[in-house]
């Protein structure tokens, strides 16, 4: 009891010690888990739900690339008979669809057009877009349409100027071009 006595300080001070340490590992408050928000296309607006249903609905640049013809010889005129045709249509479908391509990849680089990267110049080239005279042509609702298909890349073009990029372009003045957009 003595011993008690004489220390009731220094253990009043370990006392207090080991509540402190109690309240800190466990007193503390955890904090509240965060609470998930879900959110999908009709939350962020009719607008955006509008572009990708019109996305949804776009013909993929598979199904407008018609299928060559096949030919099927006559039942009467024998065995071999119309193979020959069967392998002229097969060449000649062959040669349009190389044709069809080289004239594709034939035209104006796009990716001088500022704002226009090797993804959505692949993206414009897929959808038939090849020059700048195609791009100066554009009107409002032209731009409204393909933006419909350019997804992510969706407003771009007006908001990158394209039109006015691609005339410039198109003309070959340079130096106009670089004046306005800077260098090419």
């Amino acid at each position: 009891m003595e011993l008690f006595e004489a220390n009731q300080a220094l253990l009043a001070g370990i006392v207090l010690l080991v509540v402190f340490v109690v309240w800190w590992v466990w007193g503390r408050s955890k904090p509240a888990p965060k609470k998930r928000e879900y959110t999908d296309v009709l939350s962020e607006g009719a607008e955006k739900a509008a572009r990708n249903t019109a996305l949804i609905d776009a013909p993929s640049a598979a199904a407008l690339v018609t299928p060559p013809p096949v030919v099927i010889p006559s039942p009467g005129a024998g065995t071999m008979a119309g193979v020959g045709e069967v392998v002229a249509a097969a060449a000649t479908a062959e040669i349009a669809d190389a044709a069809a391509e080289a004239s594709i990849s034939a035209g104006d680089d796009l990716g001088r057009i500022k704002g226009v990267g090797p993804k959505l110049k692949a993206l414009l080239t897929s959808l038939g877009v090849t020059s700048y005279a195609q791009i100066a042509a554009w009107t409002d609702e032209d731009i409204a349409k393909l933006d419909a298909q350019l997804g992510t890349f969706a407003g771009r073009a007006k908001r990158d100027n394209w039109v006015e990029q691609a005339k410039l372009l198109a003309s070959g003045d340079k130096a106009a071009y670089e004046a306005k957009f800077g260098k090419v």
